[in-house]
């Protein structure tokens, strides 16, 4: 009877912030489906998740990074994730959005500390090479993960950067992801440069309603998230990958639409949900905005994908066989043409058959 109580008056905070019950309940029933679960789950994580509103202890660090994290989420279109999340939850410390600064800040951060069973949402790497890398307070921030993580309930890396390195990984600071300081509590990593706000928004509706993480690959990510979808398998430029046609040329009209193996897509490494869940409240994603993936949903990137625009020789994925790509395109082309050609030998053949027997 509490958790019913509780969730109708979190319906209503929600309602007086422009989110009625029917799109929460929407919304969540999404992020149900998105995840892998049933229809009905969609009314029991909103109630779950209701119930939650505001009590929640929430803490967001932010490490050595662009904070482009942070603005993929507060940037969501009205009332996007970014407005549910901040309703859900009772965010206690973002260096970002929170009003208070310097000594207010640092006092936040403690206290939410002290209280300890907060969320802990990382943004950005963690320098390992040197801890001067990344100061906050006059603390190495690595000090400061590791003390809030051993306060946390939960740790989710958002980002790429936080969950393997990223981008400044490929500098001189050692940057690492969250794994290289959390070792024995729940970890959940939610790569991509920079996080998609449904992937946060599902991973934290999941959380609150099963009190645990979502089922996680080898890589720590949410199954149904990443490990469920290659990029390349649907591809919407996967046809002219099987025909061997490559765009060589951004400035050519006529190839425009063509496969962007050559300008180094890593669609065929990487293991991400773009293509079914776009961005943007489903406006767009990389490829068909017209740039090649990066492999930002992968521990690779950034450093051993680089350049990104630079044609990948060999692709050891399942299924691929380490073939160069001229040799990949070929060997599909020519297994399609082989295909089709038998095809056409067997139809001819049963057609003679068919016709003797109906002569005999």
């Amino acid at each position: 009877m509490t958790d019913k109580r509780e969730a109708v008056a979190g319906f209503a905070a929600l309602a007086r912030r422009g989110v009625s019950r029917r799109s929460f309940i929407k919304l969540c029933t999404a992020a149900a489906v998105a995840l892998g679960l049933d229809v009905s789950y969609g009314p029991r994580m909103a109630g779950a998740a209701a119930a939650a509103v505001g009590k929640k202890p929430l803490v967001w660090m932010q490490g050595q990074g662009c904070t482009g994290c942070s603005e993929s989420l507060i940037s969501s279109f009205d009332p996007g994730p970014a407005e549910i999340v901040l309703d859900l939850l009772s965010v206690r410390y973002h260096p970002t959005i929170m009003a208070g600064a310097g000594e207010v800040a640092t006092e936040a951060w403690q206290e939410a500390l002290r209280q300890g069973g907060f969320i802990l949402v990382l943004e950005g790497a963690i320098p390992m090479a040197d801890p001067r890398f990344a100061l906050v307070d006059g603390r190495p921030f690595a000090e400061q993960f590791a003390e809030a993580a051993a306060r946390a309930e939960v740790v989710v890396a958002a980002g790429s950067c936080a969950a393997y390195g990223g981008i400044p990984r490929a500098g001189i600071t050692g940057a690492a992801g969250a794994q290289a300081v959390v070792k024995d509590k729940p970890l959940i990593n939610l790569p991509s440069c920079p996080v998609k706000p449904t992937r946060l928004l599902g991973t934290l509706l999941y959380y609150l309603t099963f009190k645990e993480a979502p089922p996680l690959d080898e890589h720590l990510r949410p199954v149904p998230y990443y490990r469920r979808f290659l990029q390349h398998e649907s591809c919407p430029r996967r046809g002219h990958f099987e025909q061997g046609e490559f765009l060589q040329d951004w400035n050519d009209p006529d190839t425009a639409d063509w496969c962007l193996l050559y300008k180094g897509c890593k669609g065929p490494l990487t293991y991400t949900d773009c293509s079914r869940i776009w961005w943007n409240d489903g406006v767009n994603y990389c490829i068909r905005a017209g740039s090649p993936c990066s492999g930002c949903t992968q521990p690779e990137f950034y450093d051993r994908f680089s350049p990104l625009y630079k044609k990948q020789e060999n692709f050891p994925a399942p299924g691929i066989l380490g073939m160069n790509a001229p040799a990949l395109a070929k060997g599909i082309a020519g297994l399609t043409a082989a295909g089709v050609a038998t095809h056409a030998v067997v139809r001819a053949v049963s057609g003679k058959k068919n016709e003797k027997e109906d002569e005999v």
